[in-house]
Parts: structure tokens; C-alpha cells; sequence
């Protein structure tokens, strides 16, 4: 473990220090890589969450249980592909076999180690490149408790939401009692500073209840069409998955397909 962990620390210092061309073509290769195996996936959830959280706790059980809930709906679950709460959203996924439980893990000289509950695992050498293709290919996103790279995810999404980057997407915080000191930060000091609006506060749905989660999530399929209709993707293919899905999923529509 402590020459792995030196390897990778020696790797990622080159990349950064060397100016090393070759670091342009990995970063190329990562996004290549991403688009090729994501492209076609249907509608998908990403559910962020710690690398540490034992599969005695709470967190993970409420993950679990929220991936087979998503699963059972027909929506592919996608995570960073460790442990935690990571290896308890793919493992309620992964007991519905219609659906993709998905895994973009990453090298780290410690605590990631891929679990063994997707259908579909991709490593990435870069945190941002992996980033991108956890939002990039999700309708939704939810928070569990975490610890600096979930919260860094958290902030990422609501970021893309309040410039408009993404729209139509959802973000849940679940774990009521763990959030409420940064949701009072957030409201105490960022909004009554004038940092960010009242607007972009009401972007997050702080919630424990799993039903509503999900229930939020289907139903914002629809905004997600009417989305893509306004901006004139109604017959690109994420569109028609969404519209498949809906049909098949009784979720009504007020618009028909053309």
C-alpha cells in the first residue's frame, strides 16, 4: 500500500510539474473514453456519498435502499465507483437487471478500491475528467453524507445549476442532521451577505424521505423534455430515451412527441 501510494504520488506530481505532453493525450484519453462508454445511457441518477461510511451505518443502508427504489423505476444508478455509500448505491442497483449500475472509479493511493456491484466500471486518471462524466450524463443528482470530495461534488453541481450550464436537473441532500450546519452557513452567511440568491438556495431539496426523492426524480423527466424541446434537441437521442421512457413508465406528458 505505501509504494502504491508513493507511485501515484510521484505520478501525479510529474503531470503537474512536468508540463509533460503526454498528460494532454490521458487527459484526452479520459474524456474519449467517457463520452464512447456514457453516450447512450438512458435516464441515470448520480449518487455522491463517502468512501468510509460502513455498511452498518445509516447512510449506507438509506443508499442502498435508494438505489434498488431508482432501480426498480427503471433509472440507471451512477457513482464514483468505491466504496461507502458508493458500493451501497450500486448494490441496490445492481439487484434489478434492467437497469446499468455504473462506476467511474479513480487510482488513488488510498481508500478507492472498485466495488463489486456494477455492470459497468471505467477508471479515470483525472478528478475532473471524472467529474464531468458524473454530471454530464445524470438528470439528478444526490448528496449523502461525505466527506471533502463529496462536498466538492455538492458545490460542482449547484455551481452548473446557478450559471445555467445544466438545467432541468435536481439536486437532494439526504441526511437532515449531518447538512444543517452547512444549510444554516449557506443560508446565515452566503445568503444574507448577498453572495448568492435566495433562488439558488432553493435549488437543493434537503430531505430523509426516499419516497419524495424519488418520486422528484420521475417527475422531473418531464421538465427534462420540456428542456430539450425548447432548445430544439427533441430528436437527438437522450430525448427519445427520456420520451421511451416516459411511455413506458406511464409518466404523462402534455406535449406529444412529433
Amino acid at each position: 500500500m505505501r509504494s502504491k501510494k508513493n507511485e501515484l504520488t510521484k505520478k501525479y506530481l510529474k503531470d503537474i510539474k512536468s508540463a509533460d505532453a503526454w498528460s494532454a493525450f490521458r487527459i484526452l484519453a479520459d474524456f474519449v473514453k467517457g463520452y464512447d462508454e456514457l453516450g447512450e445511457l438512458g435516464p441515470t441518477v448520480t449518487i455522491f456519498g463517502s468512501a468510509r461510511t460502513k455498511q452498518s451505518a445509516t447512510s449506507y443502508k438509506k443508499a442502498e435502499k435508494l438505489g434498488s427504489m431508482l432501480g426498480s423505476r427503471g433509472f440507471n444508478i451512477m457513482t464514483g465507483g468505491g466504496p461507502g455509500i458508493m458500493e451501497a448505491a450500486n448494490r441496490g442497483a445492481h439487484k434489478h437487471k434492467d437497469v446499468e449500475s455504473i462506476g467511474l472509479n479513480i487510482d488513488l493511493p488510498f481508500e478507492q478500491v472498485a466495488n463489486p456491484y456494477t455492470t459497468t466500471d471505467l477508471s479515470f486518471d483525472y478528478f475532473f475528467s471524472r467529474k464531468v462524466m458524473l454530471v454530464k450524463y445524470s438528470m439528478a443528482y444526490v448528496i449523502f453524507p461525505g466527506g471533502y470530495g463529496t462536498l466538492d461534488e455538492l458545490f460542482e453541481a449547484l455551481t452548473l445549476i446557478q450559471t445555467k450550464k445544466v438545467t432541468g436537473v435536481k439536486v437532494f441532500v439526504v441526511g437532515v442532521d449531518f447538512f444543517k450546519p452547512l444549510m444554516d452557513f449557506i443560508k446565515d452567511k452566503l445568503i444574507a451577505n448577498g453572495m448568492i440568491d435566495k433562488e439558488d438556495f432553493e435549488i437543493i431539496t434537503v430531505t430523509d424521505d426516499l419516497k419524495v426523492v424519488a418520486q422528484e426524480i420521475e417527475l422531473s423527466l418531464l421538465e427534462q423534455m420540456e428542456m430539450l424541446e425548447k432548445i430544439g434537441l427533441e430528436d437527438s437521442a437522450y430525448y427519445k430515451s427520456l420520451y421511451d421512457f416516459c411511455l413506458e413508465k406511464k409518466i404523462k406528458s402534455n406535449k406529444k412527441k412529433k
